[in-house]
C-alpha cells in the first residue's frame, strides 16, 4: 500500500486536499468518489513530497495551530458527537470548515483511518505535534468508556484554561518586554548620533571632562567601532546558555535555582502547580488510571526539579503508598496542596479536590501577574529616567563649563 497526496472538489465545488494511504491511485479515485470528492490530482513519489515541500510546509511556517483553536475544534466535535452525528460524519464536516492546512491535513488522515477501523486515538498519534500524550489519551479513555463527547467536552474546557493561563502570563511580560526594547533602542540612538558630535565638541577646547563624560564617551566610542563585537559577543552568549540549558545536567541546574529566586521562583511555582492540578484533574475524571495520568501530567509541570518529584511519587504510588506522602516529602510543592490532595483521596473526590486547587492557583497567578505588572512599570520608568538623565548631565557638564570658560 503507498501513500497518496490527493486534491479533488467536493460536492459543494470546494477544492479538497489531503494524504491517504491506497493500492494504487485508480484505488484511491474510487474511494474519494465514494466520499463525494471528484480527485483532480493524485501523486505518489518524489516529485509530489517536493511540491508539498514547497508550498504546504511553506504554508505551516504561517499556519501555526494554537491552544485556543484546538479547543474550539474539540468542543465542535464534542457538540457534534453528542447531537448523534457519526464520528467519521463528524470529522468531515470540520474538515469543510478548517482553514489552516497543518489542521486540515491531520483531520482529513484521521477521518481516513476512522474510516479504515482504526480507533480515533490511534489516528490521532500520528500527528503528536498537534495532539500531545494529554489529548490522545483522554480520546482513547472516552472511546474505551464510551463516554467521547463528555471526555473531548472536558478537554476543550481543559485547553481553554491552558491558554488562557499562557496569555495572562504573555499579557503580563508585554509591557516591560516592550519598555525594555524602547529604552535599549533610545539609548543606543544617543551612544550613535548624539554623544559622537557633542563628544567632538568637547575635543575642540581641550578641557578636562568629567569622569561621568568620559565614561559616557568611551562607551559611545565602543559602540560606534566595535558594534559588531558586541552583537556577536551577545549572540555567543546566547548560544551557550541555550546549548547549557539543553544538556540534562543545565536544565536541571537551571530550575532548581529559578524556584529559589525571590518573587520569580514562587511565581513559576503557582504556575507549575496550577498546569499540573488541573491536568491531572482532567484525566482523572475521564478514566485515565492514576499512573499514566501522572505520567502526562509531570510534562506539564515544565520544570526537571517538580518532575522528578512526581516521577519519585509514581514508584511510591506503584508500592502502595498515597499520592501525598511522596509528594509532601520533597518538600517541593505548597502545603496546602498536600493537605487538599491528602483530604481528596480520604473522602474518594481527588478530582474535586485538584480542580479546587488548580483554581485557586489560577486566581493567585491573576493577582501574583497584575501586582508585578504594576510594580514593573514605574521601576522601568524609573529606570528608563535615571539612564536618560544620567546622559543628559554627562553632555550638559560640560557644556555648562565650556559656557563660562567663553565667558
Amino acid at each position: 500500500m503507498a501513500v497518496f497526496q490527493w486534491q479533488g472538489i467536493d460536492k459543494a465545488g470546494r477544492t479538497q486536499r489531503g494524504v491517504r494511504d491506497a493500492d494504487n491511485a485508480k484505488v484511491l479515485r474510487v474511494l474519494l468518489r465514494k466520499d463525494g470528492i471528484l480527485a483532480t490530482l493524485i501523486e505518489e513519489d518524489s516529485k509530489a513530497r517536493l511540491r508539498t515541500a514547497r508550498e504546504v510546509n511553506f504554508t505551516r511556517l504561517f499556519q501555526r495551530v494554537s491552544a485556543s483553536e484546538l479547543a474550539l475544534l474539540t468542543r465542535q466535535l464534542a457538540t457534534l458527537l453528542h447531537s448523534g452525528v457519526p464520528l467519521v460524519e463528524a470529522l468531515s464536516a470540520l474538515i469543510e470548515q478548517v482553514e489552516k492546512v497543518p489542521l486540515k491535513d491531520a483531520l482529513t488522515q484521521t477521518r481516513d483511518k476512522v474510516n479504515e477501523g482504526t480507533s480515533l486515538a490511534e489516528s490521532l498519534r500520528a500527528h503528536p505535534k498537534l495532539f500531545e500524550p494529554l489529548y490522545i489519551n483522554m480520546v482513547a479513555a472516552g472511546e474505551a468508556s464510551g463516554t467521547l463527547d463528555v471526555v473531548l467536552s472536558r478537554l476543550a474546557d481543559h485547553l481553554d484554561s491552558q491558554a488562557a493561563l499562557k496569555s495572562k502570563v504573555a499579557t503580563a511580560l508585554a509591557y516591560p518586554a516592550f519598555m525594555l526594547l524602547f529604552s535599549i533602542a533610545v539609548m543606543g540612538l544617543m551612544m550613535i548620533v548624539v554623544v559622537p558630535k557633542v563628544s567632538s565638541i568637547f575635543e575642540d577646547f581641550g578641557q578636562a571632562l568629567p569622569w561621568n563624560t568620559r565614561l559616557l564617551i568611551f562607551m559611545s566610542n565602543t559602540v560606534v567601532n566595535y558594534w559588531w563585537a558586541l552583537i556577536f559577543g551577545t549572540v555567543a552568549i546566547v548560544y551557550v546558555f541555550l546549548r547549557w540549558i539543553g544538556t540534562e545536567k543545565g536544565r536541571a541546574t537551571w530550575d532548581t535555582r529559578l524556584l529559589k529566586t525571590p518573587v520569580v521562583g514562587s511565581l513559576a511555582l503557582m504556575i507549575a502547580t496550577a498546569r499540573f492540578t488541573r491536568t491531572l484533574a482532567t484525566l482523572l475524571s475521564s478514566g485515565v488510571s492514576l499512573l499514566t495520568a501522572l505520567d502526562i501530567s509531570r510534562n506539564v509541570l515544565g520544570n526537571t526539579e517538580l518532575m522528578r518529584v512526581v516521577e519519585d511519587a509514581r514508584a511510591s504510588i506503584r508500592e502502595g503508598e498515597s499520592i501525598s506522602a511522596p509528594l509532601k516529602r520533597s518538600g517541593k510543592f505548597p502545603p496546602i496542596v498536600i493537605h487538599m490532595i491528602a483530604i481528596g483521596e480520604r473522602s474518594g473526590e481527588l478530582e474535586a479536590m485538584l480542580t479546587h486547587v488548580a483554581n485557586a492557583y489560577d486566581s493567585q497567578v491573576s493577582v501574583r501577574l497584575q501586582a508585578m505588572t504594576s510594580l514593573l512599570e514605574p521601576i522601568m520608568i524609573v529606570i528608563m529616567g535615571g539612564l536618560n538623565g544620567g546622559i543628559a548631565i554627562s553632555i550638559l557638564m560640560p557644556l555648562m563649563q565650556i559656557n563660562e570658560f567663553v565667558q
